[in-house]
């Protein structure tokens, strides 16, 4: 949504019931004319900070000035409300609408983070315990065929098992079927 558009949309709220006090409006109006890219000219600032008009008319005849500008002047101008209001900035229609998210939208960061909350060493541990319960049924099942099978697999293994790890294995599995 364009700035322009946003503008056009909260000018009814910005202009009603005086939200914005003469100090505020002077504030921006000087933002506006003293910031870079200058936005307002000297002459234009002097026109919307005149005293004698009233405030509904000089607050709306700068937000159309601004909307005709274009939306870099419109961005401008919210830069400047939110320095200056920062509460009125906050409770702005268009604001407000931003802020509402969409229901049927699905949160990838939340969504990422309930997948993920346990970390790579709650993994680890898991896959551990897993895999020495597997072992330790398998090693010690009382067919003498499941050890001559462990036998052969912890023989064919020094790669992925250390070989003095793979040397007290064997001689594990050696007593076993002595006792």
């Amino acid at each position: 949504q364009s700035y322009c558009h946003r503008l056009q949309h909260d000018m009814y709220f910005l202009t009603s019931t005086s939200r914005l006090n003469e100090q505020v409006v002077d504030k921006i109006v000087l933002q506006l004319n003293r910031v870079y890219p200058q936005i307002l000219t000297n002459e234009e600032a002097e026109k919307f900070r005149n005293p004698k008009a009233s405030l509904h008319t000089r607050l709306s005849d700068l937000l159309k000035h601004l909307q005709k500008k274009g939306d870099r002047h419109c961005q401008e101008f919210y830069r400047a409300l939110q320095i200056n209001a920062e509460q009125l900035f906050n409770d702005l229609p268009s604001r407000k609408i931003l802020k509402t998210p969409d229901p049927t939208e699905i949160d990838t960061d939340k969504e990422q983070y309930m997948l993920n909350d346990r970390g790579p060493v709650f993994f680890l541990a898991c896959f551990s315990v897993a895999a020495g319960l597997a072992l330790f049924w398998y090693c010690c099942n009382s067919e003498t065929q499941a050890i001559g099978r462990a036998r052969r697999i912890l023989g064919f293994s020094p790669i992925i098992i250390g070989r003095h790890v793979r040397n007290i294995c064997m001689l594990y599995l050696e007593d076993i079927p002595r006792n």
